[in-house]
């Protein structure tokens, strides 16, 4: 099999196109999705549709912004059950991309993969000077496999009419944001300068390591990666060791500091950098302890973190200093979903931070205002309100204590209640935070991300803080209030003479006013109705009556009727569907 091999005719997609309606059909899967019930069946429908729904079902177990934290915890599930391509068809797919062989490359390839998902599958390999890399291919036509499934499914929705109701999930916005992460997802070169960025910004960050990028022997669909020693972080958090004794003293010292190196780097990532890493599970993150041998290497490579000259005379004094690191590492791996924030974004999560150690509730509800698109009209103070009345409760609570992917859903919840969409970026962060803070209370219950996260919240505003430009705002503002001051007697003399003429007018605006002006209005025209469809009984009863064997008069009295019964059938059918609508809201 070659990768040319792949084709898809016009009979393989009609063919496609029906399989995947028959199984939206059998799992009833728009509806289930929609209204965020049943996962399970919803998970079963993706496994049978194949691996690209498989792999989205898993992108969207990430975005905790738009599905439930149950339909996260069922999408977790997913397993990838792919075919392995055989070294034949890697060697084609190579030799394509890069215009070599793979015997011209490498001084040794595993044939086999140590690893295999849906998109590519991932081998040992070494470079020709020696170097272990890992190298990942993507499985043969994916990028053509992948948009096909898309677009069919596209035209599944309108082909079973789909329409939108939109009461928990919007399925057509949902697709949108899967179709892209998809797609970056199968465009390596995503990856690769992720990874190159994220390298220069966190290697040797203290303990933290990234695997460098092999940028010249990659392409769109391949990657290669320096190879990293480790096992996953899950491994370092499951170790045990008998109570009381140097043995457990030293492993909870060593989960203790790799638990604050979590938090600091990755708050680095965010208010230094603005570029973090959006998926920090155990399976992105290696613990490894150092042979003897790597600690040697490490001494004889190491860089200093600050260098001090001075001359003197003729000579030349220098020092350099740096901290003495512990023997073990932290590497993360996998740069395919990275965040990336503006500096305004930034601001706007660090006045999040401070107000949160305020714990005022207006104030909090302020910033997060500024973290918000306005998708419609917005009452603020009703925002604050629901907001305070929500967060309360976690003010009192420690981190550890907080389910975060509940929270964040139940958050966006409310700001879409209240007209207002958190900005993706802001949602990716709070999933990636929730994630990270997973492994540190397991490393370390103990530790206040809080209290660490404060200083770079103070340090950051600090540095935006510029002491000249306020000092000559504040000048300014005196120098225009001075020059008003002479007018404050006119003023209050002007207010004091409008007031004795009675022309004063004072404005009162009430909370959720449209919403009152708007039932008042509905009020008022049933009230007008009702009184037309009285006026009409009235006459028809008057005609009927007066008829006298008069069948026109007689039909027009009885039609009056008819037309006054349907019109009070229809008014009375709609008050139930509001009355029901009204009490699903309050459930």
């Amino acid at each position: 099999m070659t990768e040319t091999a792949v084709t898809i005719t016009r009979k393989d997609k009609r063919t496609r196109l029906l399989h995947i309606i028959r199984i939206m059909r059998n799992y009833n899967m728009l509806h289930n999705f929609v209204h965020q019930t049943h996962p399970a069946e919803f998970r079963e429908a993706l496994e049978e549709l194949g691996p690209t729904f498989i792999k989205a079902g898993q992108l969207l177990s990430t975005r905790p912004d738009l599905i439930s934290p149950e339909y996260i915890q069922e999408l977790r599930k997913l397993q990838d059950n792919v075919q392995v391509d055989d070294f034949q068809t890697i060697a084609a797919t190579f030799k394509k991309q890069t215009g070599k062989s793979i015997a011209d490359t490498f001084a040794s390839f595993d044939q086999k993969p140590f690893a295999s998902a849906s998109i590519g599958q991932t081998h040992h390999a070494t470079l020709k000077d020696g170097t272990e890399v890992v190298v990942k291919i993507q499985h043969p036509a994916v990028e053509e496999l992948v948009r096909t499934d898309l677009a069919l499914f596209r035209k599944a929705l309108s082909i079973l009419k789909f329409v939108p109701d939109i009461e928990v999930i919007d399925v057509h916005e949902t697709l949108d944001e899967i179709r892209m992460a998809l797609l970056n997802e199968i465009n390596t070169q995503v990856e690769i300068q992720n990874g190159i960025e994220f390298y220069k910004l966190n290697n040797r960050d203290g303990i933290i390591r990234v695997p460098k990028v092999y940028q010249q022997y990659s392409t769109s669909k391949i990657l290669v990666n320096e190879a990293m020693r480790g096992k996953s972080i899950k491994y370092l958090i499951q170790q045990t060791a008998e109570p009381e004794t140097q043995a457990a003293k030293e492993l909870t010292a060593t989960k203790k500091y790799v638990a604050k190196t979590l938090v600091q780097n990755f708050i680095k990532q965010v208010f230094v950098d603005n570029f973090f890493h959006a998926d920090p599970h155990p399976g992105n993150i290696l613990f490894h302890r150092l042979s003897y041998r790597e600690e040697i290497n490490e001494k004889q490579n190491f860089e200093p973190q600050h260098h001090y000259a001075k001359k003197i005379g003729k000579n030349e004094i220098q020092v350099e200093t740096g901290e003495s690191l512990p023997p073990y590492r932290l590497t993360y791996l996998d740069f395919g979903m990275m965040g990336r924030l503006t500096p305004a974004l930034v601001d706007g999560i660090a006045n999040i931070i401070l107000a949160l150690n305020t714990k005022n509730s207006r104030k909090i509800g302020e910033a997060v205002l500024n973290v918000c698109n306005w998708v419609g009209d917005v009452d603020e103070e009703s925002f604050y309100e629901d907001l305070g009345n929500f967060i309360t409760p976690y003010l009192k609570m420690g981190v550890g204590e907080i389910d975060f992917a509940t929270t964040l859903y139940q958050i966006i919840t409310l700001c879409h209640q209240n007209n207002l969409q958190m900005k993706p970026e802001v949602t990716l962060l709070f999933k990636a935070f929730g994630t990270l803070e997973g492994i540190v209370a397991q490393l370390d219950p103990e530790l206040s991300i809080m209290d660490i996260a404060r200083p770079f919240g103070v340090k950051y505003l600090k540095q935006k803080f510029n002491l000249k430009n306020s000092v000559e705002d504040l000048a300014w503002q005196t120098l225009q209030t001075a020059k008003e001051l002479p007018t404050v007697p006119q003023k209050l003399n002007q207010l004091l003479d409008i007031m004795n003429a009675n022309q004063a007018r004072l404005t009162l605006k009430l909370k959720d006013q449209n919403k009152i002006l708007y039932r008042l209005d509905q009020i008022v025209n049933r009230i007008m109705v009702t009184i037309i469809l009285a006026a009409v009984i009235l006459g028809s009863s008057m005609l009927v009556q007066g008829s006298h064997g008069n069948t026109p008069v007689y039909n027009l009295g009885v039609t009056g009727f008819i037309v006054s019964l349907i019109v009070i059938i229809l008014m009375t059918l709609g008050g139930i569907h509001r009355h029901l609508k009204d009490k699903k809201k309050l459930k």
